[in-house]
């Protein structure tokens, strides 16, 4: 028994020196992009193998999406060659993403080949969206390619080509080593930096420099030339936030860095942070129509702040060594709900919007959560928990299952914050502050400097002391009632409701195609009258009107906006009930609802008794 101990022993460590002196592999990898109009990617990879069992991953937890929604649905096509014969492979039956292939003897070097199926339609989640139209397309190398077990992402090195529809332009962070016609070679990555580094690309394309020192430009392709001509004042405003993000922080995190936007009502429309880019979509008109603009100015201020946190200050246990290994979303609050907040500083101090317009989205921020009446059941800390299940949620039923508040609420729980800290300090210090200790000096090139719970209390504390470690556990577990509204009314604002809608909130109902009745009826709605969502113990709730249903008529009359805005503000001086006639699954029913509130819209308003801290946070640097 000792002796056989002992063998063991030594078993372990010869085999753990043997991987530790192990040269990590290198893998080659091409991908042909020429067919992206039909939304088909085709890719060949060679990668490094000996006799047995190869154990190859399709990358599952993708970084920045905080759920295992790796889109292996899409993966087709997929086949092994060495020595001139197919080779027999199968998937892992407890885990989908995990695919063993049989290799020879003799064989050193596996061929493989698949296609990635890009969505057809306006439809997915994150990168595993549609991608791709006639004239643009995304690559994100996630999708087109496997990597060997037992190897930390860092550790293997990628070495990748890639082909383009004829005449197309690109822009990606990935170093290139040559490019010539629609071939390109990019320099030797690591997985990790590959898997960061997505490719934009497309028949109409604009790029414009931002700064030089580091080279900061926007690159943006668009399934239109009109869609690119921007007035010169959007470009002057992305080159303030570059400008005031540098004064925030104190310090970059990155070798070069390039806003990747895509602009297309064909294409998931949504932002991914990536440490030297980001990749961002939104409408085709998303920079030259005025109102769209306004709509979508927090998208690459949020997607550019996740530079700094989010991917160089990272929680440890979303660090993972490769995309297999599950992420732990607990600390999304300040991962996410930090980044929303400094989003929305950047977005004021740059001149995206206005500090009246800041305000207003600030507003409909508090008012969103202030009729979220799933606070009373799950807290702040559970929407970050439930973050892999959240962000897939559907719209139906939101207000009482709660979806990813840790953005909303994580913005006013950090105002509360930089409320607390220029309070303390009697005006000498900010959340500026945390973010120079926290995000800032040494600059350099990418890198991950990980945290925890405490280390975000001790930063606090370093910045101001006070009772951070018992503030954020009652913003974590608290249930309100109603939303945390600390941090604006510490910062001299009060949140009423009247019944003039904000520039914002107009352009927003207009722009998305709803009519939000969220703080009178406690219903919202497409312009069809199909119900997204009815808030509990709001009228419309309490009269038994639910999500899935359809308004039909209002007071007699076919529905239209028009109609039902009429309809409430003629209540507000009568007595008799508001009748909505309402289909739901084929069968139609009047509901009398015994409502005289009119339309009631978010705002912000002064607080003459306090000092504005807010405008003063707003305050361009």
């Amino acid at each position: 028994m000792k002796l056989s101990r002992i063998l063991g022993v030594i078993c372990l460590v010869l085999f753990s020196l043997s991987a530790w002196s192990a040269t990590p592999p290198t893998v080659t990898l091409y991908v042909d992009a020429s067919s992206a109009p039909r939304k088909i990617f085709h890719a060949k990879l060679k990668i490094p193998a000996s006799a047995g069992d190869l154990t190859l991953y399709y990358p599952k937890w993708i970084p920045g999406e905080h759920a295992p929604d790796g889109p292996i649905i899409d993966l087709a096509g997929l086949k092994f060659f060495a020595g001139g014969k197919t080779l027999n492979w199968r998937r892992d039956l407890l885990d989908g993403f995990t695919i063993h292939v049989e290799v020879p003897a003799g064989e050193s070097e596996v061929n493989a080949e698949l296609d990635f199926l890009s969505p057809a339609t306006f439809e997915g989640g994150f990168s595993a969206g549609s991608s791709a139209t006639d004239k643009l397309t995304v690559i994100s190398w996630n999708q087109v390619l496997l990597y060997p077990k037992g190897w930390k992402s860092d550790d293997l090195t990628y070495v990748a080509s890639l082909k383009l529809p004829a005449n197309w332009k690109f822009g990606t962070p990935l170093p290139i080593a040559t490019a010539s016609g629609e071939e390109i070679k990019f320099q030797p990555a690591s997985l990790t930096t590959l898997v960061d580094s997505p490719v934009i690309t497309g028949e109409f394309m604009k790029v414009v420099k931002l700064a030089d020192d580091p080279l900061t430009e926007m690159d943006i392709v668009a399934d239109s030339a009109a869609a690119l001509d921007a007035p010169q004042l959007v470009w002057d405003h992305y080159k303030n936030l570059v400008e005031q993000a540098k004064k925030l922080f104190g310090a970059h995190h990155y070798r070069d860095y390039h806003f990747l936007l895509t602009l297309s009502d064909h294409v998931a429309h949504f932002g991914l942070e990536h440490h030297e880019s980001n990749d961002s979509r939104t409408d085709e008109r998303g920079l030259v129509d005025e109102t769209a603009r306004k709509m979508d100015a927090g998208l690459l201020p949020h997607e550019y702040v996740h530079s700094w946190n989010g991917k160089y200050r990272r929680p440890a246990d979303l660090a993972t060594p490769d995309y297999q290994q599950p992420m732990q979303d607990d600390l999304l609050w300040v991962y996410e709900g930090l980044t929303n907040y400094l989003g929305s500083i950047l977005t004021a101090r740059s001149g995206l919007l206005t500090n009246e317009q800041a305000r207003d989205d600030l507003a409909l921020t508090a008012a969103a959560l202030d009729h979220t009446p799933g606070r009373a059941w799950g807290n702040l800390q559970d929407t970050a928990d439930a973050a892999p299940q959240l962000y897939f949620a559907p719209q139906a039923w939101h207000s009482w299952r709660r979806g990813v508040d840790f953005y909303e609420e994580g913005t006013l729980d950090w105002l509360w914050a930089d409320v607390i800290i220029r309070q303390q300090s009697k005006d000498a210090k900010s959340i500026d502050d945390f973010c120079h200790l926290f995000h800032g000096a040494p600059s350099g090139p990418p890198t991950v400097k990980t945290y925890t719970f405490d280390d975000v209390v001790n930063a606090l504390n370093q910045v101001v002391p006070y009772d951070w470690r018992g503030f954020w556990n009652e913003r974590l577990t608290n249930h309100g009632p109603g939303a945390p509204l600390g941090g604006i009314e510490g910062s001299g604002w009060k949140l009423v409701y009247d019944e003039t809608p904000s520039e914002l909130q107009q352009g927003s109902q207009g722009n998305f195609h709803f009519v939000d009745a969220a703080y009178s009826l406690g219903l919202l709605l497409r312009d069809d009258g199909t119900i997204t969502d009815t808030i509990e113990g709001m009228p419309a709730a309490v009269a038994g009107i639910g999500p899935g249903m359809k308004l039909v008529a209002v007071n007699g009359r076919r529905y239209s906006a028009e109609v039902l805005k009429d309809a409430l503000k003629a209540g507000k001086s009568t007595t008799g009930p508001l009748e909505l006639l309402i289909e739901n699954t084929d069968y139609f029913k009047i509901f009398e609802i015994d409502y005289h509130g009119g339309e009631r819209y978010p705002h912000l308003v002064r607080d003459e008794s306090k000092s504005d801290l807010l405008s003063e946070i707003y305050k361009a640097r």
